[in-house]
């Protein structure tokens, strides 16, 4: 299958999408299926997994009622909180729920220790038992903890979103790249090529300025643990749907047909159980 792993609904709410700032206004709107589907479509891609934007188990819930409603969205990521006393049990709840395929946190705004605590490793550990991947949202100051914690729990399936949001727009690479290559060593972890034009300068980015960044993570990863993510509706601040995607096809076009299928489906199908 064709996939775009990486994408969000939700209807907005001022409170409850308050990091969608000023500079955001294009996306205070709401986001739903009927907008997705005939870009996907447009693609020519097969389907999409949905990702949490909001903390809360009500976002798990309104997440999997979108899947239900629309088998095009192959799998949703939701939210819970890994060190909750009573995870087992909100684990237990969603079982039943085929399309809920893991789970992920907001980190990039929190403190790096902040993953690295006790109850949050446990919290990790429980999703593995229960056969949920993990998706690691930080940026590169994270890393080095996101390092500590994949070796501590080093047969949870984790992908890294939007190759750890490195400093496209400063032109930085360097120390993201060095901090990044030993958490790739480990198999257990894939990467998302996405949500890069967000980190770039919104109205001026090129592709020859985004190229040196997937060029690191497909050389560190392979195409074999990369998948492409547009993290609509997120990219419209820089980018229609169309230019997002053609930017990560422009890039493997040099690459086998079968390593196109790979980061353009095959690794997130396989990652998510999407079969």
């Amino acid at each position: 299958m064709k996939i775009d792993s990486h994408q969000h609904f939700w209807e907005y709410n001022p409170k409850r999408h308050e990091w969608i700032d000023e500079s955001m206004k294009r996306i205070r709107r709401n986001f739903l299926p009927a907008d997705l589907k005939p870009l996907l479509e447009d693609a020519k891609l097969d389907g999409c997994v949905a990702v949490q934007a909001d903390e809360s188990l009500r976002e798990t819930d309104f997440l999997l009622d979108l899947a239900a409603q629309n088998p095009w969205i192959k799998g949703v990521v939701g939210w819970a909180d890994l060190g909750s006393d009573n995870l087992s049990e909100i684990l237990e709840k969603y079982s039943e729920y085929n399309y809920l395929k893991g789970f992920r946190e907001i980190l990039q705004g929190k403190d790096p220790a902040y993953m690295l605590r006790e109850e949050f490793i446990r919290g990790l550990k429980s999703l593995h038992k229960a056969g949920y991947t993990y998706d690691i949202l930080v940026f590169p100051h994270h890393l080095k903890a996101v390092l500590e914690l994949v070796k501590k729990c080093p047969e949870q399936p984790m992908v890294i979103d939007h190759l750890a949001k490195p400093y496209i727009k400063k032109g930085e690479w360097k120390d993201w790249e060095k901090e990044l290559k030993p958490i790739a060593e480990r198999e257990n972890i894939h990467c998302k090529i996405s949500g890069m034009v967000t980190e770039a300068d919104w109205q001026t980015w090129t592709a020859d300025q985004i190229k040196p960044y997937m060029e690191i993570a497909l050389e560190l990863f392979g195409p074999e643990r990369c998948m492409y993510g547009s993290d609509w509706p997120v990219c419209l601040v820089a980018g229609e749907y169309e230019k997002i995607i053609d930017l990560v096809r422009d890039f493997i076009a040099s690459l086998s047909p079968s390593e196109q299928a790979q980061l353009m489906g095959e690794t997130a199908t396989q990652f998510y159980n999407l079969y």
